[in-house]
């Protein structure tokens, strides 16, 4: 009976079988997690999770009011134009003159209590992204198993994929020089920021 030898080619075939089929596996976790992560990198210039509808109006009543006159009936009547009376949770007065009412799911109402000029800030929850981003926050346990699971999946995702060409194209050629690239682009960023 003959001896089998385990060479670069039997290595580099279940590196192929090893990253094909964990690459298929977590794709869908890729795609959700670069998708928020994009989101969540310029949470500055847009909010990850919500739209922010701003609508100038006139609220309903006589105005001038002032603050010992308003009531929450009088509040919940101005809300009627905008469809937001079933929503009322709060209101108080930030200032001198102003009304601010709180609504279910992070809506507000402001109200200059002087002349019945209002602003009316719609938030509304972004369908699918906002998930996404709940995800990359990490919702409990369950999910922190599953994507620790996915993290080492990562890993090897690279070694083997690291591993898969050889010659020119491989490790020690062009795919050599990429990944050198690729080590010092984040550890400038770490130097410089």
């Amino acid at each position: 009976m003959t001896k089998r030898r385990f060479t670069g080619v039997h290595l580099r075939k279940w590196f192929r079988i090893i990253h094909r089929d964990l690459s298929f596996f977590f794709s869908g976790v890729i795609i959700i997690y670069a998708v928020s992560g994009i989101m969540l990198n310029h949470r500055g210039d847009i909010n990850p999770n919500y739209t922010i509808k701003r609508h100038s109006l006139q609220a309903e009543g006589t105005f001038p009011i002032t603050e010992e006159n308003v009531s929450k009936s009088m509040v919940i009547t101005m809300l009627k134009p905008i469809k937001e009376e079933k929503n009322y949770t709060k209101h108080y007065f930030p200032e001198n003159g102003k009304l601010k009412v709180f609504l279910k799911g992070g809506s507000s109402l402001e109200v200059n209590l002087q002349n019945g000029g209002a602003i009316y800030e719609a938030l509304k929850k972004r369908p699918i992204i906002s998930q996404f981003n709940r995800l990359h926050y990490n919702p409990g346990k369950g999910w922190t198993v599953f994507s620790d699971i996915f993290a080492v999946s990562l890993i090897i995702i690279t070694i083997t994929g690291i591993f898969i060409n050889k010659g020119k194209k491989g490790i020690l050629g062009r795919g050599g020089i990429e990944l050198l690239a690729g080590i010092i682009v984040p550890i400038l960023f770490m130097l410089l920021v």
